[in-house]
């Protein structure tokens, strides 16, 4: 494991491959740790990529430097730390594949910063335009119910109190049974011990739904400017799975138009939340394809 300072962290992050292949960002994401990709991850070397994968705010044994800073978790502060990691890294340029949050910060990379970001692969979450949160539909407010949980203060002090409790049932309801066994559960979860990782949830679900949550006005620019955004010219593959229990198929589609620079939406049947591990050589595949098409003509 390796660590890189930034003005807001120590990011604590995996990194795997040829040292000179073009840099893939690998984006976990909730509740999930960098040891997710790694199946996928073994193909991607392979094929000459070099992949980085660091630990997002709030899970250990990333730490943040300030106790005062806040435990921000919107789109946009994670996105921030993504460059700051590629800036300690001297990447002037990279990809990047990234899971729930992670997908979320990838769209927010490609919205924010397209000069620096070639492609991107978004797994399980749908593109927002603008990075707005709507009210789902019924149906889909049935499967937020952890969301409208944080939401109150009895069920926040209930998370705080029991994290990887909370993480567990997201990972036995979010998929169909069978895709993972205790000790990857429990070497998944030392991530989510710290507590820091309960205040960074915490606040990227209320401040979707509530007004007054924590905010840090080092991201007030970069906010504004995610409003602006409707549409993405980075080329974009998008992979759902079809038995996703937490974000519905129906969630991701139709959304072609808002993509400029290309865009390819894959549906897994039999796959759930997590499609990266519960389907990996399949989902190599595919981002394989969609990075041998757009970032082999590009230099570090």
């Amino acid at each position: 494991m390796k660590r890189a300072r930034t003005d807001i962290l120590d990011i604590a992050f995996e990194q795997a491959g040829p040292p000179d292949g073009f840099p893939i960002l690998l984006l976990h994401g909730w509740p999930d740790a960098p040891r997710g990709w790694n199946e996928f991850s073994k193909r991607l070397h392979a094929e000459g990529f070099r992949t980085i994968a660091p630990f997002l705010r709030g899970c250990s044994p990333t730490e943040f430097l300030s106790k005062e800073t806040p435990r921000v978790g919107a789109g946009v502060a994670l996105a921030q730390d993504a460059v700051d990691l590629a800036d300690a890294l001297n990447l002037k340029s990279f990809a990047v594949v990234g899971h729930d949050w992670g997908a979320r910060v990838a769209y927010t990379l490609a919205a924010l910063f397209p000069e620096r970001v070639i492609a991107i692969a978004a797994l399980a979450l749908a593109f927002q335009p603008g990075g707005k949160f709507e009210i789902p539909s019924f149906e889909q407010s049935r499967r937020f119910w952890y969301q409208w949980l944080l939401c109150t203060e009895a069920g926040a002090e209930a998370v705080r109190k029991n994290p990887v409790g909370f993480a567990r049932i997201q990972w036995e309801t979010w998929s169909p049974p069978g895709w993972f066994d205790d000790n990857e559960f429990a070497r998944t979860a030392e991530s989510f011990s710290h507590p820091d990782w309960a205040e960074v949830a915490l606040n990227a679900y209320r401040a979707r739904w509530r007004p007054g949550e924590a905010w840090d006005f080092r991201y007030d620019a970069l906010q504004k400017r995610l409003g602006d955004v409707q549409h993405l010219a980075t080329p974009t593959l998008m992979i759902q799975g079809l038995s996703d229990n937490c974000d519905a198929a129906s969630e991701s589609e139709g959304l072609d138009a808002f993509f400029t620079g290309g865009y390819r939406r894959i549906v897994l049947e039999n796959v759930g939340h997590f499609p990266h591990r519960e389907a990996p050589e399949l989902v190599a595949d595919a981002v394989l394809h969609h990075l041998r098409k757009y970032v082999r003509s590009h230099k570090v």
